[in-house]
């Protein structure tokens, strides 16, 4: 994709201003990292506080009488019995099971939800539900008019909370509030961080984006905040286990390979893709972490063997700076998946040790 033709968010001029390192991604130009570096940026988040620009994720409202039954046919969880300020994570699937995005629903009231998806999906994402749209609902992509800022780690919410009132910001994992001020301006606030780390993230009039970074900066000067880039949001969400579409998920590749079966309900009368998951199930290939044994590092698109024998293929691969381990994920042939076991992973001509564990690497203590 030529460079002019790439889009920026409204925080372009701030990345620059901090010294990030602009690369092209998902059709933006996005920081993949700043002066500090992907390592510091990840110890950051682990142990003060990191900032990411997110404004690039795609935000489509569903709104009417039958949304809830929208979403219930689009999407592999159960959206009955939300409570409004509830977030809840799903697999969309097409009619082969594969995955046609991963995405956030926020519920703000009965008749309307907010879907948070993939910057690179964004597009087919809103044409596939408008495709698949039945009777009184409307589906706005309303992306063009959000900012989103990713404030994690332990300190993040202190630093949130020195700019907003104590009940702005929800207690639990997976929550959101709606129209909080903030800046002088109405935010969203969620707690659905994709670091594995406690943090917010804030939702904005995208002008309203370089403000609100700012004053954060400054609410965490005191407290080690540093502005973070793709390269650090990569390997933290990977030492923590979360996928990533395009990796361990795609059109190809259903929830149940993908280790996602606690959000696919079976038991719901329908969803697109429903039958061919059960077909499908068991699956004959599933996911699995990855840790070196002894020395080098694997990468995304690497051949495993067990016994000299090729059993599948890895998704996801990087050093992670917290855990101080090599680690992958990767699709393997489900009789072959047998944690503790070594297996031998081809990076470039040179087979390299790991030990089939869970891919969870890394998480917080409580």
């Amino acid at each position: 994709m030529s460079e002019e033709k790439l889009k920026r968010t409204s925080l372009y001029d701030t990345h620059v201003k901090y010294g990030g390192k602009m690369v092209p991604f998902a059709g933006w130009e996005m920081p993949v990292q700043y002066k500090a570096g992907v390592i510091s940026e990840h110890m950051a988040v682990r142990t003060k506080a990191g900032m990411f620009d997110v404004s690039h994720m795609g935000e489509i409202v569903c709104k009417g009488p039958d949304a809830l039954a929208n979403l219930n046919m689009l999407l592999t969880n159960d959206y009955a019995g939300m409570a409004d300020g509830q977030a809840r994570y799903s697999p969309m699937c097409n009619e082969e099971g594969g995955v046609v995005d991963d995405l956030i629903v926020y519920k703000k009231n009965d008749e309307e939800y907010l879907m948070v998806v993939n910057a690179a999906n964004k597009d087919k994402d809103f044409n596939w539900m408008k495709a698949h749209q039945s009777g009184d609902v409307t589906f706005e992509d309303i992306s063009d008019t959000i900012g989103q800022i990713a404030l994690q780690g332990p300190l993040a919410k202190k630093i949130l909370l020195k700019l907003v009132s104590g009940d702005a910001v929800p207690q639990e994992y997976y929550a959101c509030t709606f129209d909080q001020d903030m800046c002088g301006t109405k935010v969203m606030i969620s707690t659905t961080g994709y670091t594995g780390e406690d943090g917010v993230e804030i939702y904005m009039p995208m002008e309203k984006a370089p403000e609100i970074w700012e004053a954060l900066m400054e609410a965490g000067k005191d407290e080690g905040l540093i502005p973070c880039g793709l390269g650090a949001r990569d390997t933290l969400r990977l030492e923590a286990g979360m996928p990533l579409y395009g990796h361990e998920m795609d059109d190809t590749i259903t929830p149940k390979e993908a280790l996602l079966s606690i959000f696919v309900k079976m038991d719901k009368p329908d969803f697109i893709g429903k039958a061919a998951i059960e077909a499908k199930t068991p699956p004959t290939r599933k996911k699995v972490g990855l840790e070196v044994v002894g020395r080098g590092i694997i990468r995304e698109h690497m051949d495993v063997y067990r016994n000299g024998k090729k059993i599948g293929v890895t998704t996801s691969g990087t050093m992670c700076p917290y855990i101080k381990k090599a680690v992958a994920c990767a699709l393997i042939d489900a009789d072959a998946r047998e944690l503790g076991e070594e297996v031998e992973v081809d990076v470039r001509g040179r087979m390299v040790k790991a030990k089939m564990v869970k891919s969870q690497f890394y998480k917080r203590e409580q």
